[in-house]
């Protein structure tokens, strides 16, 4: 098998989580917690397969075009949820990790992501890998923080309005769910800061190419700034609740629209 096909079938393992997550959210009851997490961890095994074989038949790491890019960023989400998803307790996430998934497995897999490679592009040795494993795996974090925040939200309105579903569901109590969100926030905007703090270090600036200038490293200064403020709004002015949730859920947004744009845009990462 072929890396891509590794993929597509890791994209498979993620659209039967996502059916599994839509059935399962239809039984007050029961989560199917475990089943989903297997499916997720399946998929998450044919996804290491397909960047290992990537990564060792280019002798890099796979982060150069759009395709690549997409298959890390997603596997950083995939894994961060794996290494959660070991307490049975964080299970929960991968209801709504599932479909989230599986719709960006869908959008790397369009063949326009992956043009045939032209000449082999210079890197910095093991400091760029540091550098894109760091700013990848803040985005993994900063995802999963976002689905907590949505999970907060839905709880939040269940319990409003009194449904039924919100005293016997099988999600944790509404205060557990705020304070993974919280540490997820912080976990990515670490992550986020010593991945950008090294990129003097690990980028190598093209002839006639200043970073400053670069879409990319202006774009990743810009979602710096988004999670500062929103971690010093949090720790300081006591930012919490809903609109906590909604500043969590519209920063990533901002990460998942631009992320694909900025990086096509820019002359240091192609």
């Amino acid at each position: 098998m072929t890396d891509r096909q590794f993929f597509l079938l890791a994209v498979a393992f993620y659209g039967v989580a996502t059916l599994f997550s839509v059935f399962s959210q239809r039984r007050i009851r029961w989560s199917g917690g475990a089943v989903n997490y297997g499916l997720l961890m399946a998929g998450l095994a044919a996804h290491t397969v397909m960047l290992a074989m990537r990564g060792f038949s280019l002798e890099r790491c796979p982060v150069n075009n759009l395709y690549e890019a997409t298959t890390f960023f997603l596997w950083t989400i995939l894994l961060a949820y794996g290494v959660m998803g070991l307490s049975s307790r964080l299970r929960f996430l991968g209801t709504y990790a599932a479909p989230l998934a599986f719709c960006i497995g869908i959008f790397a897999l369009m063949p326009a992501l992956d043009p045939p490679h032209g000449p082999e592009p210079v890197f910095g040795g093991a400091w760029i890998s540091l550098h894109a494993t760091l700013i990848l795996l803040s985005y993994g974090a900063f995802g999963l923080g976002s689905l907590a925040a949505v999970m907060f939200l839905t709880q939040d309105h269940d319990l409003k309005v009194h449904r039924l579903q919100a005293l016997l569901s099988k999600l944790p109590p509404i205060e557990r769910i705020e304070r993974i969100e919280n540490r997820l926030l912080v976990c990515g905007w670490l992550l986020l800061t010593v991945g950008i703090a090294i990129i003097p270090v690990a980028v190598g600036r093209p002839a006639g190419v200043s970073l400053l200038s670069d879409s990319k490293v202006l774009w990743s200064l810009v979602v710096w700034f988004a999670y500062s403020a929103l971690v010093l709004w949090h720790y300081r002015f006591r930012l919490v609740g809903r609109r906590f949730a909604w500043g969590v859920i519209a920063n990533f947004l901002f990460v998942l629209l631009t992320f694909w744009g900025t990086n096509l845009m820019s002359s240091v990462h192609n």
